[in-house]
């Protein structure tokens, strides 16, 4: 079953802005490029890392407490850590890259509408 879910108006974000929205226990990033909205979870699967705090540049989402890098178009993983040498072995050992959740938005007229599975 799919759940529809007002988030935000269009005019609520400028190209190359993100902004974190709750819904329910879910938290999920929203951001505008080149005109287009994406919508991810906002928890990093690295750390659990506050996504919304990091920085985005271009398509490119980083997280602030390791510097995990995501394609915020496609949750695809650029960069798991910025660890290197051993201490990135280990971490890939203990937790193996994973993409982000992605979630199908749909836009009518200046509203954005989160559509998710439930």
């Amino acid at each position: 079953m799919i759940k529809s879910v007002e988030i935000l108006k269009k005019s609520e974000l400028v190209d190359g802005e993100m902004k974190k929205v709750k819904i329910g226990n879910l938290d999920v990033l929203i951001a505008r490029i080149d005109g287009e909205f994406f919508a991810i979870n906002n928890k990093c699967p690295h750390m659990g890392g506050d996504l919304s705090e990091g920085s985005l540049d271009g398509t490119i989402l980083t997280c602030p407490l390791h510097h995990s890098q995501f394609n915020i178009t496609t949750g695809e993983v650029i960069r798991w850590t910025d660890f290197t040498g051993f201490k990135a072995s280990l971490s890939k050992l203990f937790k193996s890259p994973k993409p982000l959740k992605k979630y199908e938005l749909l836009i009518e007229d200046d509203q954005i509408i989160l559509e998710m599975q439930i």
